[in-house]
């Protein structure tokens, strides 16, 4: 498990509005990261890609924008106005590293609710300066190992592991799983395997592995693939259902379309995705009752987007985003930046009025402090020591709750109340359901 490291505490003297400060750079300075006490704002940044070909996350900057309205207009957090700088990481390793380097030169004191496939472009530039990543959407190995990640999900490790549980208690006993050829597309058959044996497959064989492209227009060869894989299973094994489930991040509906447009497309062979790759707008989008997507199962981080618990931020958003059609409620996305800054917000708001704002108390404030509530959209958060998931690829996991849900009627709905906790499966042992 990665310990956790913490800089030594700098001390910072205030100084009084008449002595004239004098530095090498000619002019009073203030440590990186830091907003000074009083009624300076706190700088945060959120980014993510946009206008790419392949995955593109714009409602996350745009609901972190909406977000800093809000607090702006109810008078600020503890009094200083919280100011929230975007940028694009447009799906490369550079830009991400860049958006890194701007963190690091406006002095945010922490990057909040932001999406990239890049932790090790991003991660090292903000451990080099202590700036904390609250609430990453949980893609990259970094932000399940950095002692300064602060994840508000269980991220893809999660939905993947709980989807093969789901897939499991709907009796597949035959899985083909498309995902992405990449990097964080590579860890996703053992964590897909591992859900489904400990959901009750143990008999099944291992998932049928189908890579592709990640910003492909059509699917047609995956899906053959796919397909096949399916179409050879003679149900004897684990189960009684071929299935196939295809985590492609926005191009999973290209996906499904390929698939239904087979002609030899099998209507018995039961589909799933994870959320993210199925969501409202998305069903609504492909045609409705009549969507490639309906009756696929879903497996995702948080309650339906239909629940009243979510009436908070809908309302940020109607009244504080101005129309803005980046931001789609219903997205995950979108959904993970609200998080992470309730939890940037709850944590600031345990500080001391007068309490300088910087990098490391932030830090401080979320690795010793209390118990984060959201609403009951995610169990309560801390990031304590003993919170850490005992898993030496994603200690920094702290919360491994999932959701199952549905496409039904062309309405993606709950299939069971509660949270199912999917931490022993991460962990690499036998698990079993627990409602939150």
């Amino acid at each position: 498990m990665t310990a956790r490291r913490r800089s030594p505490k700098a001390t910072v003297l205030a100084a009084a509005a008449s002595v004239v400060c004098v530095s090498l750079l000619g002019g009073c300075g203030i440590l990186p990261g830091e907003a000074k006490a009083g009624n300076d704002p706190i700088t945060v940044m959120t980014w993510a890609p946009e206008g790419t070909k392949a995955t593109n996350m714009p409602g996350m900057p745009a609901m972190a924008q909406a977000y800093a309205r809000w607090v702006n207009a109810d008078g600020g957090i503890n009094g200083r106005r919280l100011e929230v700088i975007t940028c694009n990481d447009h799906n490369e390793s550079v830009s991400a590293a860049r958006c890194a380097a701007r963190a690091v030169k406006e002095n945010v004191v922490a990057v909040v609710g932001s999406y990239s496939q890049y932790g090790r472009s991003f991660m090292s530039p903000l451990e080099g300066a202590g700036i904390p990543y609250i609430g990453g959407y949980g893609l990259t190995d970094e932000e399940f190992t950095s002692p300064l990640s602060y994840p508000v999900n269980g991220g893809l490790p999660a939905l993947v592991a709980g989807n093969g549980r789901q897939l499991a208690a709907g009796e597949c006993g035959r899985v083909s799983l498309v995902r992405p050829d990449t990097a964080a597309g590579d860890q996703l058959p053992n964590l897909l395997n591992a859900g489904l044996r400990d959901g009750g497959a143990a008999g099944a064989a291992p998932a049928v592995d189908v890579r592709a492209p990640e910003d492909a227009t059509s699917y047609r060869r995956s899906a053959q693939q796919a397909l096949e894989s399916a179409a050879e299973y003679d149900g004897t094994t684990g189960g009684s259902r071929a299935c196939v489930t295809a985590v492609l991040g926005g191009r999973t509906d290209t996906f499904f379309d390929s698939f239904r447009r087979l002609p030899d497309e099998d209507p018995s062979i039961r589909t799933a995705s994870v959320l993210g790759s199925v969501r409202q707008s998305l069903i609504d989008r492909t045609g409705g009752t009549d969507s490639p997507l309906e009756g696929a199962y879903a497996t995702g981080w948080y309650p339906a987007a239909s629940d009243k618990r979510w009436d908070p931020m809908k309302n940020v958003v109607r009244e504080h985003a101005f129309g803005d059609n980046r931001i789609d409620t219903d997205d995950p996305g979108v959904q993970t930046t609200w998080i992470a800054y309730t939890a940037l917000r709850a944590a600031l708001r345990s500080m001391d009025d007068d309490s300088a704002v910087t990098t490391e108390s932030v830090r401080d404030a979320l690795d010793e402090g209390d118990a984060i509530e959201t609403g009951g959209l995610t169990p309560r958060l801390r990031w304590h020591y003993e919170d850490l998931l005992a898993a030496h690829d994603f200690p920094r996991i702290v919360n491994t709750s999932v959701t199952y849900q549905r496409v039904r009627e062309g309405r993606v709905v709950p299939v069971r109340d509660g949270f199912v906790d999917v931490e022993k499966t991460l962990e690499g042992g036998a698990s079993t359901p627990s409602e939150a």
